[in-house]
């Protein structure tokens, strides 16, 4: 990721105490801000500016967020993190299923959001490469190289299925990132599970017991509930 002083964020916000406490807390870190109060404004910087990542608020005066969200998907993969006082489990499947690359719900504290905002810098990153500079995915004890399909814990080979292997690829792919039920069903087995939840479900379970040291409180492969997955990345 390239220093923060380089790096230029967009705020669409029409809440103008926001926008100020968002203008005084990200300059602290080295962040350059262009702001937006409308959707169609944000969408037109978006697309003239090119910033480095988005922060959008969905309750916009002219549109609504998702709406702004697909937007800028047809135009730019510009990582985007929702910072919305919408908190219900609905709202974030939505925002994901519109582009979002995370989501933070008011009330928040700015140490969450700018974690959240280094996640989605990392992945916007890591996609910008070519797979073969970069095919090594490592946090913690866990090791898995994506083009010799190894996956290793502590050192110690893990035999994994071809399914549970197909799951694990995609959250590596996707490292910090949640991944909606949808998302996942659809990339492992295709669009006409995308609502078939129970075989994600049985499948996690699996992989816990293999990758968890504790399944039941588990390091690395996290539940969004209701939502999806993620897989830490540090």
């Amino acid at each position: 990721m390239s220093d923060p002083g380089k790096i230029v964020v967009l705020v669409i916000e029409d809440d103008a105490q926001i926008r100020r406490f968002l203008r005084a807390s990200l300059a602290t870190q080295g962040y350059r801000l262009l702001e937006a109060v409308t959707g169609e404004e944000g969408i037109r910087l978006a697309a003239s500016q090119r910033p480095d990542l988005i922060i959008l608020d969905l309750g916009l005066p002219d549109m609504d967020g998702l709406r702004v969200a697909r937007s800028v998907r047809k135009i730019a993969t510009t990582p985007i993190v929702v910072l919305s006082a919408r908190g219900q489990e609905r709202d974030k499947i939505d925002a994901l299923d519109a582009g979002a690359d995370d989501y933070v719900t008011k009330p928040f504290g700015v140490g969450e959001l700018l974690a959240r905002m280094r996640v989605a810098l990392r992945h916007a990153a890591r996609e910008g490469m070519d797979p073969k500079d970069e095919p090594v995915f490592e946090v913690g004890d866990l090791h898995v190289d994506l083009v010799r399909r190894h996956v290793r814990l502590g050192g110690v080979e893990i035999h994994l299925t071809p399914i549970e292997y197909k799951i694990l690829a995609v959250l590596v792919r996707h490292a910090g990132r949640v991944i909606t039920h949808r998302q996942l069903l659809q990339e492992v087995w295709g669009p006409s599970f995308a609502n078939q939840t129970h075989y994600l479900r049985v499948y996690m379970q699996q992989l816990r017991k293999k990758l968890e040291e504790t399944p039941a409180r588990p390091r690395y492969l996290r539940t969004e509930p209701g939502v999806g997955y993620r897989l830490v990345d540090e």
